[in-house]
């Protein structure tokens, strides 16, 4: 289905891949890891054949069809969800006046001319409006939703009916970049289930590592411009990972040490008259040998601990009967909620019923209707929004955004600490503005970590992490206190 051979590509004078090559079979699921950052959404590129590599072939078979999940959804203007869903929303009159192109040419053999007819014909069967229709009631939509505007929904709604409408095409392969990122934990396991009998074959960017265990059976890691293959699911490569670490270690030390012994024989018996030759052959020897090279430690999820904040009252933070409405549709009524010193909270709930209102109006962003807000003694709020560059000033460097939150701060200081959260060198004057998602999410981690608070309010603060920088938060946030 799909062969990836030798294939080289550069970004910015940085190579990306150096003779890579990756395979993908009819059905099979494969998830695709590394660093943000390592190259993972340009192989996606690749294979849209939305980019060419500098140098090797990306081959797909003739008639594979592909489809294509962005991490952020493709604006919508007039069209209902339901027309989004279904692909019907101008693609069909698209579609002929592509097919009537080929057919005027006399190119009714190639590959994009099958293509093309196979998603017209998908979309005028009467099957596929009651197929969208299901999927959309398994990813949260309502059977009212159906008619309304999508642009009156979030982006992560607008993400939904966009993934359901791949969903009802069934490409042959389906790449799909961090999936779950706007799903709440029904629709999650809803779409989870679907995929394990979808037909076609699956490769999937993800920082949920739940969710590739469930579902993939082979893992490609991307790694110092190489692609190394895993079999099994993300646990499996973990531990082959750490297996192949250690192999690799060994057989170092072991080399090393014959090595060590090899110099010493040498060393002792150059000037020997009746030991010469021996030295001599032994030298011969450790010139013909190959010489391993020391693996590169693993890389893992950067560590870090929040300071020590200054000591708050018993409450945090207290809200009273709050009131809360947008516009008709009334969000909280009477609402009561007490935070105290050492509490650990989580907020579950469909998308949609008030989880992110809730965090705006205990960090006090926005206003509500009725009711009060009260912060208690000495409380000093860190606010992880969900929306990472409302916090960020776009126009700072990264540099200067820590500088002014921390004014006190050496610029070696500073380094260090961007250093440790993995922004190297020329990377803190890159600007807020230009980075990436999980770029951004550092950067407010870092602002934690110089001006510590005691409560912290974190609405979903994983999104955009890769999986080794969100075990380094995991691990930070059971230590915080």
């Amino acid at each position: 289905m799909l062969t990836i051979r030798d294939v080289t590509k550069t970004f910015n004078a940085r190579t990306l891949f150096s003779a890579a090559s990756m395979t993908i079979n009819y059905g099979e699921r494969v998830a695709l890891v590394g660093p943000n950052g390592a190259g993972k959404s340009t192989l996606f590129s690749l294979i849209l054949k939305t980019d060419v590599p500098d140098a090797g072939e990306v081959i797909r078979d003739e008639w594979t069809t592909v489809g294509f999940l962005p991490q952020e959804s493709e604006p919508v203007g007039e069209e209902t969800v339901l027309e989004v869903a279904t692909g019907k929303a101008g693609e069909i009159e698209a579609l002929e006046k592509i097919l009537r192109e080929f057919e005027a040419a006399g190119d009714v053999s190639s590959p994009e001319y099958f293509e093309a007819h196979a998603k017209h014909d998908a979309l005028q069967d009467p099957q596929t409006e009651a197929k969208a229709k299901r999927i959309l009631k398994g990813l949260g939509y309502k059977e009212e939703d159906f008619a309304r505007p999508a642009r009156e929904f979030s982006g992560g709604w607008v993400m939904r009916a966009h993934m359901t409408r791949l969903l009802v095409m069934e490409p042959d392969l389906l790449l799909l970049d961090e999936p779950t990122n706007h799903l709440d934990l029904l629709s999650l396991m809803w779409f989870r289930n679907y995929l394990k009998n979808y037909p076609g074959a699956l490769l999937i960017i993800s920082h949920d590592r739940d969710f590739m265990d469930e579902l993939v059976q082979q893992v490609y890691e991307i790694e110092e411009g190489k692609l190394q293959s895993y079999q099994g699911n993300y646990s499996d490569y973990l531990k082959q990972r750490e297996e192949n670490y250690e192999r690799a270690m060994q057989s170092y030390k072991n080399q090393q040490k014959e090595i060590e012994q090899i110099q010493d024989f040498i060393d002792r018996f150059r000037s020997v008259a009746s030991k010469a030759s021996q030295a001599q052959s032994r030298e011969k020897q450790l010139a013909k040998m190959d010489k391993l090279d020391k693996p590169r430690p693993l890389r893992k999820g950067f560590r870090f601990n929040f300071p020590q904040p200054q000591r708050s009252g018993q409450r945090l933070i207290a809200l009273t009967d709050i009131h809360q409405a947008y516009g008709t549709k009334k969000v909280y009524t009477g609402l009561d909620l007490e935070v105290e010193r050492g509490e650990r909270t989580v907020l579950v709930g469909p998308n949609g019923s008030g989880k992110s209102t809730l965090i705006k109006i205990l960090a006090g962003e926005v206003p509500f209707q009725k009711g009060e807000r009260k912060l208690g003694t000495n409380v000093k709020m860190g606010y992880f929004s969900q929306h990472r560059a409302d916090t960020l000033d776009p126009d700072c460097s990264v540099l200067e955004e820590l500088k002014r939150v921390a004014p006190e701060l050496r610029e070696d200081e500073a380094r260090s600490i961007l250093g440790s959260f993995l922004f190297k060198r020329e990377d803190v004057h890159k600007k807020c503005r230009v980075l990436s998602g999980g770029e951004k999410s550092r950067v407010n981690l870092v602002k934690f970590l110089v001006d510590p608070p005691n409560l912290l309010l974190m609405d979903e603060p994983t999104t955009h992490l890769d999986i080794w920088a969100i075990e380094g938060l995991i691990l930070a946030l059971q230590k915080f206190e």
